[in-house]
This record gives structure tokens, sequence and C-alpha cells, in this order.
């Protein structure tokens, strides 16, 4: 099988993330590069949302099993850590995505001072109501204008 990495990256990139299912590792920035060596093994690199995250052997399980389902059976996954990863990294259509199913994205760390909008009614009236939502990275606020919960994806 000749392998390119463009073929590499469209699969590796569509690995949907285990505790957000509706966005990819790519929408969430955590994929960082995908090679094919000389020999035509698949080296996909990432970083993990933060050093504890329980979902990061999920993940590499994932990447994996999806590259032996197109036919790459020799492929590693390296954990990388630096740099680290931000909330600045997931992608525009990751945002979309979130916001679509009710979470509020995270706001650019420059401008993280600005309001968080709720995601039913954009209304910019927020509460927190708990620090932590349904992951440690989120935190459950209700938006004072529809009086709907939400959760809110950390700034990081």
């Amino acid at each position: 099988m000749v392998t390119t990495t463009e073929d590499a990256v469209r699969v590796v990139a569509s690995v949907a993330d285990p505790e957000l299912p509706f966005v990819t590792i790519e929408d969430l920035g955590i994929l960082r590069r995908v090679d094919v060596d000389d020999t035509g093994a698949v080296i996909v690199t990432v970083t993990p949302t933060y050093s504890g995250c329980p979902a990061t052997e999920v993940i590499r399980d994932s990447i994996l099993d999806a590259l032996r389902s197109a036919g790459y059976h020799r492929a590693e996954v390296r954990t990388v850590f630096s740099p680290p990863w931000s909330t600045d990294d997931i992608t525009s259509e990751g945002r979309r995505k979130l916001e679509a199913h009710g979470i509020a994205p995270p706001r650019r760390l420059l401008a993280a001072d600005g309001p968080i909008l709720c995601p039913r009614c954009r209304g910019a009236s927020t509460r927190v109501v708990s620090e932590f939502g349904s992951t440690a990275c989120k935190a459950l606020r209700v938006c004072d204008s529809c009086g709907e919960p939400f959760d809110h994806f950390k700034e990081l």
C-alpha cells in the first residue's frame, strides 16, 4: 500500500473526541501533525488538552483503530506537551460545532474578559452555577435571558 501524508491526515483528522463526539481531534486542535516515513509508517503527534486528561488513551486507540481500518497497519501515536494545548487551538469549525450543540465555546485568551454568550439565545447576561460542568474542562452556567442552563468550555 502506498501511503500519502494527505490520505493519512484525512483518516486521522476525522477521529472524534470521545468526550465530545460531535467534534474531531482536528477541530479541538489536539491533532498536531501526521507524517508518513520512508517505510510507509504513519506517525501521529497529538497534544492532550491537559496532562491528566482521561481521554488521552482513548484518543490514541481511536487514531490507531481508524488507521488500521483504512489499511494503515504500521502506525504510532506520539504525545507531546510542548507547546502546550490551549483553547485558542480550537478551530473556527470546532467552535461552531460546540455552540451548535449547546456548549458556549471558549473565548480567545486575549479577549477572555468579554461576556460568555448563551449558545441558545446569544444573551450576554449569564452566570456561573458551578465551576465544573459535565467534564472538568467545562463550567455550568445559566442564561439570565432565556433561563436555560448550558456548559461553557473554559478558557485555558
